[in-house]
Protein backbone atom coordinates (compact mmCIF):
# COMPACT_ATOMS: atom_id res chain seq x y z
CA UNK A 1 0.00 0.00 0.00
CA UNK A 2 1.31 3.81 -0.73
CA UNK A 3 2.48 5.71 1.83
CA UNK A 4 -0.15 8.88 1.88
CA UNK A 5 0.99 11.89 0.64
CA UNK A 6 2.37 14.25 2.81
CA UNK A 7 0.50 17.71 2.95
CA UNK A 8 2.46 21.16 1.92
CA UNK A 9 1.49 23.00 4.60
CA UNK A 10 2.41 26.31 3.38
CA UNK A 11 0.13 26.19 0.36
CA UNK A 12 -2.55 24.77 2.50
CA UNK A 13 -2.02 27.97 4.62
CA UNK A 14 -2.34 30.41 2.09
CA UNK A 15 -5.05 28.80 0.51
CA UNK A 16 -6.99 29.38 3.61
CA UNK A 17 -5.92 32.82 3.92
CA UNK A 18 -7.49 33.84 0.93
CA UNK A 19 -10.57 32.38 1.84
CA UNK A 20 -13.70 34.59 3.36
CA UNK A 21 -12.68 36.21 6.53
CA UNK A 22 -14.90 34.58 9.21
CA UNK A 23 -14.14 34.06 13.23
CA UNK A 24 -13.14 30.43 12.48
CA UNK A 25 -10.59 31.92 10.18
CA UNK A 26 -8.81 34.99 12.77
CA UNK A 27 -8.80 32.14 15.28
CA UNK A 28 -6.50 30.04 13.31
CA UNK A 29 -4.09 33.25 12.40
CA UNK A 30 -1.48 32.05 15.35
CA UNK A 31 -0.83 28.72 13.26
CA UNK A 32 -1.22 30.28 9.95
CA UNK A 33 1.33 32.63 10.78
CA UNK A 34 3.92 30.16 12.77
CA UNK A 35 3.47 28.24 9.41
CA UNK A 36 4.20 30.86 7.36
CA UNK A 37 7.13 32.16 9.48
CA UNK A 38 9.07 29.15 9.20
CA UNK A 39 9.04 28.42 5.57
CA UNK A 40 12.46 28.47 4.28
CA UNK A 41 11.29 28.82 0.78
CA UNK A 42 10.46 32.44 1.67
CA UNK A 43 12.66 35.70 2.09
CA UNK A 44 12.75 36.93 5.18
CA UNK A 45 11.06 39.90 3.40
CA UNK A 46 8.11 37.98 2.50
CA UNK A 47 7.67 36.63 5.42
CA UNK A 48 7.55 39.67 7.14
CA UNK A 49 4.68 40.61 5.09
CA UNK A 50 2.87 37.82 5.66
CA UNK A 51 3.25 38.56 9.34
CA UNK A 52 1.82 42.00 8.40
CA UNK A 53 -1.49 40.23 6.73
CA UNK A 54 -1.87 37.68 9.37
CA UNK A 55 -1.57 39.84 12.38
CA UNK A 56 -4.12 41.98 10.30
CA UNK A 57 -6.33 39.09 10.07
CA UNK A 58 -6.15 37.98 13.69
CA UNK A 59 -7.00 41.35 14.81
CA UNK A 60 -9.09 43.74 12.91
CA UNK A 61 -12.72 44.24 13.12
CA UNK A 62 -14.62 41.11 10.85
CA UNK A 63 -17.24 42.86 9.58
CA UNK A 64 -14.57 45.74 8.01
CA UNK A 65 -12.03 42.37 6.95
CA UNK A 66 -15.36 40.71 5.14
CA UNK A 67 -16.46 44.19 3.65
CA UNK A 68 -12.09 44.25 2.37
CA UNK A 69 -11.99 41.04 0.86
CA UNK A 70 -15.58 41.54 -1.00
CA UNK A 71 -14.55 44.70 -2.60
CA UNK A 72 -11.09 42.98 -3.51
CA UNK A 73 -11.80 40.08 -4.85
CA UNK A 74 -15.84 40.07 -5.60
CA UNK A 75 -16.10 43.23 -7.07
CA UNK A 76 -12.88 43.72 -8.91
CA UNK A 77 -12.48 41.49 -11.91
CA UNK A 78 -9.38 42.61 -12.73
CA UNK A 79 -8.34 41.01 -9.19
CA UNK A 80 -10.97 37.64 -9.24
CA UNK A 81 -9.52 34.31 -7.78
CA UNK A 82 -11.18 32.44 -10.29
CA UNK A 83 -7.75 31.76 -12.67
CA UNK A 84 -9.33 31.07 -15.75
CA UNK A 85 -11.27 34.51 -15.77
CA UNK A 86 -7.84 36.15 -16.58
CA UNK A 87 -6.83 33.44 -19.07
CA UNK A 88 -10.34 32.38 -20.96
CA UNK A 89 -12.77 35.58 -20.18
CA UNK A 90 -16.33 35.10 -21.86
CA UNK A 91 -14.35 32.62 -24.10
CA UNK A 92 -16.49 29.03 -24.75
CA UNK A 93 -13.21 27.37 -23.64
CA UNK A 94 -13.53 28.19 -19.91
CA UNK A 95 -15.79 25.83 -19.97
CA UNK A 96 -14.04 23.15 -21.51
CA UNK A 97 -10.87 24.10 -18.74
CA UNK A 98 -13.11 23.84 -15.66
CA UNK A 99 -14.22 20.06 -17.15
CA UNK A 100 -10.75 19.65 -17.51
CA UNK A 101 -9.54 20.74 -14.19
CA UNK A 102 -12.08 18.77 -12.01
CA UNK A 103 -10.86 15.65 -14.05
CA UNK A 104 -7.52 16.41 -13.08
CA UNK A 105 -8.43 16.94 -9.39
CA UNK A 106 -10.09 13.80 -9.14
CA UNK A 107 -7.16 11.89 -10.87
CA UNK A 108 -4.82 13.52 -8.39
CA UNK A 109 -7.49 12.19 -5.44
CA UNK A 110 -9.01 15.04 -4.46
CA UNK A 111 -12.41 15.61 -4.97
CA UNK A 112 -13.07 19.44 -4.33
CA UNK A 113 -15.72 20.23 -1.40
CA UNK A 114 -16.97 23.65 -2.04
CA UNK A 115 -19.46 26.03 -3.82
CA UNK A 116 -16.70 27.81 -5.43
CA UNK A 117 -15.34 26.94 -9.47
CA UNK A 118 -12.84 24.57 -9.76
CA UNK A 119 -10.59 27.08 -10.76
CA UNK A 120 -10.84 29.71 -7.72
CA UNK A 121 -7.31 29.64 -7.19
CA UNK A 122 -7.92 28.78 -2.99
CA UNK A 123 -9.34 25.54 -4.06
CA UNK A 124 -6.47 25.24 -6.35
CA UNK A 125 -3.74 25.72 -4.21
CA UNK A 126 -5.29 23.08 -1.07
CA UNK A 127 -5.04 20.36 -4.28
CA UNK A 128 -1.71 21.45 -5.09
CA UNK A 129 -0.97 20.95 -1.23
CA UNK A 130 -1.66 17.62 -1.89
CA UNK A 131 0.70 16.86 -4.85
CA UNK A 132 4.37 15.87 -5.45
CA UNK A 133 6.58 19.10 -4.62
CA UNK A 134 7.28 18.90 -8.48
CA UNK A 135 3.94 18.88 -9.77
CA UNK A 136 2.81 21.75 -7.27
CA UNK A 137 5.52 23.98 -8.47
CA UNK A 138 5.30 23.13 -12.05
CA UNK A 139 1.37 24.08 -12.19
CA UNK A 140 2.66 27.63 -10.13
CA UNK A 141 5.06 28.23 -12.59
CA UNK A 142 2.58 28.49 -15.72
CA UNK A 143 0.46 30.18 -13.35
CA UNK A 144 3.01 32.30 -12.61
CA UNK A 145 2.10 35.36 -14.82
CA UNK A 146 -1.66 35.45 -12.95
CA UNK A 147 -0.02 35.37 -9.27
CA UNK A 148 2.74 38.10 -10.52
CA UNK A 149 -0.23 40.95 -12.12
CA UNK A 150 -2.60 40.11 -8.97
CA UNK A 151 0.84 40.59 -6.23
CA UNK A 152 1.24 44.22 -8.93
CA UNK A 153 -2.71 45.25 -8.77
CA UNK A 154 -2.98 44.25 -5.21
CA UNK A 155 0.66 46.50 -3.93
CA UNK A 156 -1.01 49.50 -5.67
CA UNK A 157 -3.88 49.79 -3.47
CA UNK A 158 -1.76 48.91 -0.29
CA UNK A 159 -3.21 45.24 0.01
CA UNK A 160 -1.70 43.36 2.49
CA UNK A 161 -2.96 40.82 0.40
CA UNK A 162 -0.26 41.31 -2.30
CA UNK A 163 2.22 39.45 0.24
CA UNK A 164 0.42 36.26 -0.59
CA UNK A 165 0.60 36.45 -4.37
CA UNK A 166 4.17 37.46 -4.57
CA UNK A 167 4.97 34.30 -1.88
CA UNK A 168 3.62 32.09 -4.23
CA UNK A 169 5.40 33.42 -7.38
CA UNK A 170 8.39 32.47 -5.43
CA UNK A 171 7.24 29.29 -4.68
CA UNK A 172 6.92 28.72 -8.48
CA UNK A 173 10.51 29.33 -9.08
CA UNK A 174 9.87 30.90 -12.17
CA UNK A 175 10.18 33.70 -14.06
CA UNK A 176 7.05 34.98 -15.09
CA UNK A 177 6.48 35.54 -18.89
CA UNK A 178 7.40 39.10 -19.51
CA UNK A 179 4.67 39.49 -22.75
CA UNK A 180 1.94 37.64 -20.78
CA UNK A 181 2.26 39.54 -17.61
CA UNK A 182 2.32 42.85 -19.87
CA UNK A 183 -0.71 42.16 -21.10
CA UNK A 184 -2.46 41.18 -18.08
CA UNK A 185 -0.97 44.32 -16.56
CA UNK A 186 -2.32 46.43 -19.52
CA UNK A 187 -5.94 45.47 -19.07
CA UNK A 188 -7.96 48.27 -17.35
CA UNK A 189 -8.79 47.86 -13.65
CA UNK A 190 -12.50 48.38 -12.71
CA UNK A 191 -13.09 50.63 -9.72
CA UNK A 192 -15.29 48.85 -7.14
CA UNK A 193 -17.39 51.70 -6.71
CA UNK A 194 -18.53 52.42 -9.49
CA UNK A 195 -21.42 49.86 -9.88
CA UNK A 196 -22.38 50.62 -13.38
CA UNK A 197 -19.31 49.40 -14.66
CA UNK A 198 -18.85 46.31 -12.20
CA UNK A 199 -22.30 44.90 -13.28
CA UNK A 200 -21.36 45.55 -16.82
CA UNK A 201 -18.04 43.87 -16.67
CA UNK A 202 -19.65 41.03 -15.29
CA UNK A 203 -22.06 40.12 -17.72
CA UNK A 204 -20.91 37.40 -19.32
CA UNK A 205 -21.75 34.66 -21.61
CA UNK A 206 -23.12 31.40 -20.12
CA UNK A 207 -20.46 28.84 -18.80
CA UNK A 208 -21.96 25.36 -18.81
CA UNK A 209 -19.88 22.36 -16.52
CA UNK A 210 -20.89 19.06 -17.56
CA UNK A 211 -19.51 15.88 -19.60
CA UNK A 212 -17.23 16.60 -22.54
CA UNK A 213 -16.88 13.73 -25.19
CA UNK A 214 -13.66 15.38 -25.95
CA UNK A 215 -11.89 15.79 -22.95
CA UNK A 216 -10.75 12.20 -21.71
CA UNK A 217 -9.26 12.13 -18.57
CA UNK A 218 -6.22 14.77 -18.96
CA UNK A 219 -2.67 14.45 -17.00
CA UNK A 220 -1.29 17.45 -15.22
CA UNK A 221 0.21 18.69 -18.74
CA UNK A 222 -3.09 19.41 -19.74
CA UNK A 223 -4.15 21.53 -16.98
CA UNK A 224 -0.94 23.27 -17.74
CA UNK A 225 -2.05 23.94 -21.05
CA UNK A 226 -4.68 25.81 -20.47
CA UNK A 227 -2.71 28.42 -18.26
CA UNK A 228 -0.28 28.93 -20.26
CA UNK A 229 0.39 31.84 -22.14
CA UNK A 230 0.25 31.43 -25.98
CA UNK A 231 3.18 31.19 -27.63
CA UNK A 232 3.46 34.55 -30.05
CA UNK A 233 4.16 33.44 -33.68
CA UNK A 234 7.49 34.02 -34.03
CA UNK A 235 8.61 31.46 -31.33
CA UNK A 236 10.41 28.98 -31.89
Amino acid sequence: MNAPTLQDRTLKAFSVLLGYPTAELQAAMPEIGGVLAAEPRLTAAQRRALRALTDRLAGADLYALQEEYVALFDRSRSLSLNLFEHVHGESRDRGGAMVDLLETYRAGGFEPVTTELPDHLPVLLEFLATQPAATAREILADAAHILQALAERLARRESPYAAVFAALVRLAGATPDAAALADLLAEPETDPDDLAALDAAWQESEVRFGPDPNAGCPVTRELLARIDPPAPPSAQ
